[in-house]
């Protein structure tokens, strides 16, 4: 190895790993932190699909009377509310109509256009967000990037699939705290960049 490289790799690639590190450790904390706000009440709650957990959350905090409607975003095309309500234990009738899926979108920063175009149809101001812990970070960072004027609670959820005291011991929960971590500073570096939004066809947000 030549003096170059070592001097490469002391002052640079070194400082570099150890400050992704510190970064992996504090994003770790930050996923394991329950909501900061539970009781406020907003217009709306936005889940993102990805697990029972966060649609059974999702709709208790309805039951609760937290929001007035529930935007259910990214469920695939080919489950409708039939499908979806039998997975909801204990729904009122009455809450039927405050639900509303969104087949629209593929990705998280799909899921922040698709709740926004919701959001400005019915004239709200503030929202809920679901999803699960880990996926909370780079989630509100997508969310505030498109609707950086809308109040946005994050609620996270903790699925028991995901080991979140101990992480660190287990592959698949290291692999995606890495995976999340990793996402999470790219969105944010990206969102420092002026971008123009995508533009993004919300017909099939279904009201009912």
């Amino acid at each position: 190895m030549t003096k170059k490289i070592r001097r490469f790799c002391l002052y640079v690639l070194l400082p570099c790993l150890a400050l992704w590190i510190t970064g992996l450790l504090c994003f770790a904390a930050l996923v394991n932190k329950k909501p900061v706000d539970e009781n406020t009440k907003t217009e709306a709650i936005v889940a993102l699909t990805g697990g029972t957990e966060r649609l059974a959350t999702a709709v208790e905090l309805l039951k609760q009377g937290k929001a007035q409607k529930l935007l259910i975003s990214g469920v695939d095309r080919k489950v409708d509310w039939l499908n979806l309500a039998q997975t909801i234990d204990e729904l009122p009738p009455e809450l039927n109509d405050k639900i509303v899926l969104g087949h629209v979108a593929r990705n998280t920063t799909e899921n922040a256009l698709e709740s926004l175009a919701w959001m400005k149809r019915n004239g709200f101001t503030s929202l809920r967000l679901v999803t699960a812990s880990y996926h909370m970070p780079r989630s509100y960072s997508e969310f505030k990037n498109v609707m950086p004027d809308i109040k946005i609670l994050p609620h996270p959820v903790f699925p028991q699939t995901f080991k979140h005291a101990d992480w660190w011991k287990w592959r698949g929960s290291t692999a995606l705290i890495v995976s999340e971590y990793t996402k999470f500073l790219f969105v944010s570096l990206r969102n420092l960049l002026p971008r123009r939004l995508p533009a993004f066809d919300s017909s099939e947000v279904l009201e009912k």
